[in-house]
């Protein structure tokens, strides 16, 4: 097999690698029903908890719970959660304890899908510095066959005007 024979079959083989719109599911990082619930479930947390949606429903929370308060003492003086709203803020310590580890759950996902990536990152460099390498020897070939060629072409041109 000649070397310009064996670069199409390196290119050729290279491209079937290459699907279309690969880029909308790296292969490198798992999804779906690869993961565990666990996994799953810090996926969806950090993205619920971490969306404006959440900070506007916290809000929401805050100010329907201080309103009801307050109206209820001013028409009844009776209320389940009077004006320091202590009742609150020991909720919002619970929220904030419970948020603090789910972040901190939801970023050690985010750490192991940065470390998914960066090992799917370093076997494709590796293929590519190997298809690189084959690519430059074939291409040196190819340069000393075409330097062959050029001297025998020029010896017969030179041998012409003989004839």
């Amino acid at each position: 097999m000649t070397a310009q024979a064996q670069l199409k079959t390196t290119v050729k083989s290279a491209v079937k690698h290459i699907s279309p719109g690969s880029w909308r599911r790296h292969p490198g990082v798992r999804t779906g029903e690869q993961l565990t619930r666990g996994e799953r479930a810090a996926d969806s947390m950090r993205n619920s908890m971490g969306s404006w949606g959440f900070v506007f429903v916290a809000v929401g929370f805050l100010v329907v719970w201080m309103t009801l308060n307050v109206i209820l003492d001013k028409s009844t003086g009776h209320t389940f959660d009077a004006y320091p709203f202590i009742l609150l803020n020991l909720v919002l310590s619970c929220v904030a304890a419970l948020q603090g580890a789910i972040l901190l759950i939801a970023a050690k996902r985010s750490d192991q899908v940065a470390s998914e990536l960066a090992q799917h990152d370093y076997e494709a460099d590796c293929q590519s510095r190997e298809m690189l390498q084959v690519l430059t020897e074939e291409f040196s070939a190819l340069r000393a066959q075409h330097a062959e060629q050029s001297q025998q072409l020029a010896e017969l041109i030179a041998r012409l005007p003989q004839a």
